[in-house]
């Protein structure tokens, strides 16, 4: 699902930009399906026997440009690595388009919303609306 909702919401912004998920572990007999088999998703790898971490780190180490590089993480220790390294860190959140100004004021305005209104109240208005308008 994380494979489907970067390429259907295109989160790497600009085409040319280049996504790759680190997943623990080995991948399953069966591979990945659907189109992530080919150019069109993100580049997925798994990490065998080292951990996800381990190979996230190595790979921004090693990378030629690293200013060029985000990496999407909530780990600390990930996060100041990279930081090291000269590239940059981006929270879930943030990545996902999420910020936590942006959840704080949804969330504020769904509390307000509950509070001035009841659902008798919201369905009187509706009525009153359409005798209204709907005549």
């Amino acid at each position: 699902m994380l494979l489907e909702l970067i390429q259907v919401k295109r989160l790497a912004g600009s085409q040319r930009n280049k996504i790759t998920v680190v997943f623990d572990g080995y991948p399953n007999p069966g591979g990945i399906s659907g189109s992530f088999e080919n150019k069109e998703g993100p580049d997925v790898i798994f990490s065998r026997k080292e951990t996800a971490d381990e190979r996230i780190k190595n790979m921004v180490q090693h990378y030629p440009k690293t200013r060029d590089v985000i990496v999407v993480s909530d780990d600390k220790e990930i996060k100041f690595f990279i930081a090291s390294c000269g590239a940059k860190a981006m929270s879930v959140e943030e990545f996902f388009g999420m910020s936590k100004e942006k959840l704080k004021r949804k969330k504020e305005q769904e509390e307000a919303l509950k509070s001035e209104i009841t659902y008798s109240q919201m369905r009187e208005i509706n009525e009153e609306l359409k005798k209204l308008w709907l005549k």
